[in-house]
């Protein structure tokens, strides 16, 4: 399919009037339906009976034939719902959350997500997409090239007072398992003070689709930038910690600052790619993580979206996912 045949999300609607459950429908329509998903990059499932948070990790193991995920090396506030089910990320409702590509900081990642909406907000509240794909496209060949030559360094400082703390991340209070954990992944470690911890990771830019072929913009380097912080919340994380002691920075990988106006341009870049879509009861978008950004749109009235992930891949091969570092 040519690019300018792809729609962002491919829309498979049930009978109308029908109760079709989504799981027959699956393992009915499987072939085509994972077809779709690396043809378009998102599908989304409408009108289907799903049955609550037990039938949605059903359609993910009918599609992925398999069972979700834990969410290993967490950055975001979530909760469990039910198994490996969790709540989307637990930020409230004025924040928006910028469009990016899950866990694209780790060394493995998971290769699909999984949203169903079990109650739509009253406003906005979209997860919006753009297609990774296009955005490494839209990306001036100079600042591509500048970060396929150093790549991209992501430094985060746990704070027990700020953001997601070391024990939630790592999902243990042992320092030991912490650091072997941090070898086995590609991280360098650092113990401050008294309960501090500073991680560096440094990662690629683009990936090469493991189906498609195609070359896709998937990193953090914008989404985890302090500049891409609200200006109330990222001056005042500034005036508290400094920019060597926020949450998370992004920089080149040899540690260099990236400009501003780089930055800038990659939030352009994404924003001009962007969909959306609003929600519905009972929908299911599925998405591929490696063709496809995501974000959360701003919202009011209640909103519950169940996530969850599903099929890890290693692209060096090496087999190291690492579930039990993590839940």
């Amino acid at each position: 399919m040519t690019e300018q045949g792809r729609v962002l999300p491919y829309r498979v609607a049930a009978e109308p009037g029908g109760s079709s459950s989504a799981t027959e429908f699956i393992e009915a329509e499987r072939p085509r339906l994972r077809g779709l998903l690396s043809e378009h990059g998102a599908i989304l499932l409408r009108g289907f009976a799903i049955g609550g948070v037990e039938g949605f990790a059903g359609v993910v193991r009918a599609l992925s034939g398999e069972p979700p995920l834990k969410y290993a090396e967490r950055s975001s506030p979530r909760s469990a719902i039910k198994g490996h089910v969790y709540t989307s990320t637990d930020y409230p409702p004025d924040e928006e959350i910028f469009l990016h590509n899950e866990s694209s900081y780790q060394v493995t990642w998971p290769r699909f997500l999984y949203f169903f909406c079990d109650r739509p907000p009253e406003t906005e509240g979209a997860t919006p997409l753009a297609d990774a794909r296009r955005v490494h496209a839209s990306i001036d060949p100079g600042v591509r090239e500048e970060f396929a030559r150093r790549g991209w360094m992501l430094v985060r400082n746990f704070h027990e007072r700020f953001g997601v703390t070391w024990r939630d991340t790592f999902n243990t209070g042992d320092r030991a398992e912490v650091e072997a954990y941090c070898a086995r992944r590609g991280l360098e470690l650092e113990w401050r003070g008294e309960d501090g911890l500073r991680t560096r990771a440094v990662r690629e830019t683009a990936h090469v689709h493991p189906e498609t072929g195609e070359t896709v913009w998937f990193n953090h380097v914008t989404f985890f930038h302090h500049t891409t912080l609200p200006k109330d919340v990222r001056e005042g994380l500034l005036a508290i910690l400094g920019e060597e002691g926020l949450p998370t920075n992004t920089y080149y990988g040899d540690g260099g600052r990236i400009p501003d106006d780089v930055l800038d341009h990659l939030r352009a870049c994404y924003r001009e790619n962007l969909v959306r879509e609003d929600w519905r009861q009972d929908d299911v978008l599925v998405i591929d993580n490696m063709l496809t950004s995501h974000g959360r749109e701003r919202f009011t009235g209640p909103r519950s979206i169940a996530v969850a992930m599903a099929e890890s891949y290693d692209p060096a091969g090496t087999g190291s996912y690492d579930p039990a570092g993590s839940a």
